[in-house]
Formats: C-alpha cells, sequence, structure tokens
C-alpha cells in the first residue's frame, strides 16, 4: 500500500544532466490532489524534460520524485501508469489502423484486470466494453465509434488520445501541449473537454497559449532554465515582476485582455 501523502505529486531537489548539460538544476514542486497546474516557460527551459523525468522516459541525475507518497523515479512509464499516472504527448499519439472504440477499449483493458491472454475475445469483455463507451461519450465522439483513427480530424484526434491517456483510470494526468496546431475556436472546445474529462483529478500541461494557460490552471509553475521561478496563483504570477522580466512579458498584458473579453 502506498504512504498516505498530502501531494498527489511531489519533487524533491530533482536534477537532470546530459554529460555537462545541466537541463534541471534543483526543481522542487508539490501539487495536491485534483489541483490543475500550468507549466510554462521558454523554449529550452526544461519543461518537456520535466515531463519526461516525471511519466520514467528519463531517470533524474538525482532527486526524488513522488506519486502519491511512493517514490516513482527510476521506474520504467508502464510502471508508473500502473501505479496512476497517464501522459499524452505533443505529437498525437494513438493506434491509426484501429477504430475509436478499439482504441478506448485496448486503453482500459489493464485497470479492469485483463492481461495478456489469447483465451477471451474482445467483443465478450462487456465491462471493457461499456467503459469504452463511457469514454467515448466524454469525449463526444460517440458518432465516431467505427471510424478508424487515422480518419479523423486533427481535433478529434487529439481528443481520442485524451480518452485514452484518462482511460486507464489515472488520477494524475500530464498534457503535453494539447492545444498545439488547433485554431482558436477548436482550442476553446477542447479546453471545456479537458476540464470536463479531469474533474477531480490532478492535472499537469506543459502548454505556450498564455490564454490557454491562464484560463485553465489552478496554479502555474514557470520554468526557466532548468529552474522554477514561481510556483502560484495564475494571478500572483502575472503580477510577479520576474517572471514578466523572465518569461512572459507582453504576454502578459495579452492573456490579461483575453481573459477580460
Amino acid at each position: 500500500m502506498a504512504p498516505a501523502s498530502e501531494f498527489a505529486l511531489e519533487l524533491k531537489d530533482v536534477h537532470k544532466s546530459f554529460g555537462r548539460a545541466e537541463i534541471i538544476r534543483g526543481i522542487d514542486l508539490a501539487v495536491r490532489p485534483g489541483e490543475r497546474v500550468g507549466i510554462i516557460g521558454p523554449n529550452g527551459a526544461g519543461k518537456s524534460t520535466l515531463f519526461n523525468l516525471i511519466s520514467g522516459r528519463f531517470a533524474p541525475t538525482r532527486g526524488e520524485i513522488l506519486l502519491n507518497g511512493t517514490p516513482i523515479q527510476g521506474k520504467k512509464p508502464f510502471e508508473i501508469n500502473r501505479l496512476g499516472l497517464s501522459r499524452s504527448f505533443q505529437i498525437t499519439n494513438i493506434f491509426p489502423k484501429l477504430s475509436v472504440f478499439e482504441n478506448l477499449r485496448c486503453s482500459v483493458l489493464w485497470s479492469l484486470g485483463y492481461r495478456y491472454t489469447f483465451l477471451k475475445f474482445l467483443s465478450g469483455l462487456t465491462d471493457a466494453n461499456a467503459r469504452a463507451l463511457e469514454l467515448m461519450q466524454m469525449i463526444h465522439l460517440e458518432k465516431k465509434r467505427d471510424v478508424l483513427a487515422m480518419n479523423l480530424t486533427y481535433a478529434e484526434q487529439r481528443a481520442l488520445e485524451i480518452g485514452i491517456t484518462i482511460g486507464g483510470g489515472a488520477n494524475v494526468i500530464l498534457l503535453d501541449e494539447p492545444t498545439a496546431g488547433m485554431s482558436k475556436s477548436e482550442t476553446t472546445r477542447f479546453i471545456a473537454l479537458i476540464r470536463e474529462v479531469t474533474e477531480g483529478k490532478t492535472l499537469l500541461t506543459v502548454e505556450h497559449d498564455m490564454g490557454v494557460v491562464f484560463g485553465l490552471a489552478d496554479k502555474i509553475a514557470v520554468v526557466v532554465y532548468g529552474e522554477v521561478l514561481a510556483f502560484d496563483t495564475p494571478q500572483a504570477v502575472r503580477a510577479d515582476a520576474r517572471v514578466q522580466e523572465a518569461y512572459l512579458g507582453s504576454s502578459v498584458a495579452d492573456a490579461q485582455a483575453g481573459a477580460a473579453c
């Protein structure tokens, strides 16, 4: 049983170096259950590396990463996923030659207790089929049930990936630039979808659209040169002179203007 913790995700003095290049330089971050945290920073700040450390693609050079109180640094991505963390990527990651329904059904199998077996037909897995249908309705793709994922629009593919990400029942969700490449109207609809499907879950998202970040996040972590410069509410981050000087600049005013519209 995992030790009790007041934090869903906690990073303690996390460092990551590649040879002589130190990318992450002692990050401390504590996210409470149910919080939505936006991670922002200039290109090369270490945001993607940070996500890779949390999700297990990289192991930290030193430091500790705790998921619901359990240390996960050094574990493989699938092991971390089974402990309750799921991640989407900048590049859409789906099964293109499977239908929407089949994609979603694949995502729920392990969480429902189905392991590797050739003795069962998927069509007979009543609970898996029901959960896949539920997810399909949540992401508003019920009319595309039998459409191959490769034939969906870009926004629909991103929605499907969100469904796959939450399909395993994870309580901590990492979304890497979820609205990249979307139009303004698609972004608005997609943010509403993210809010809906991650309700009650802990969410960390890397996003370059300041309007999205300030409109979605409960707290914002500003990463600059591999360190957390600020971690606070959107209002406090907007007002932080260090953040404005290091990164946001005119984007703060743009985000404020957008929020006022």
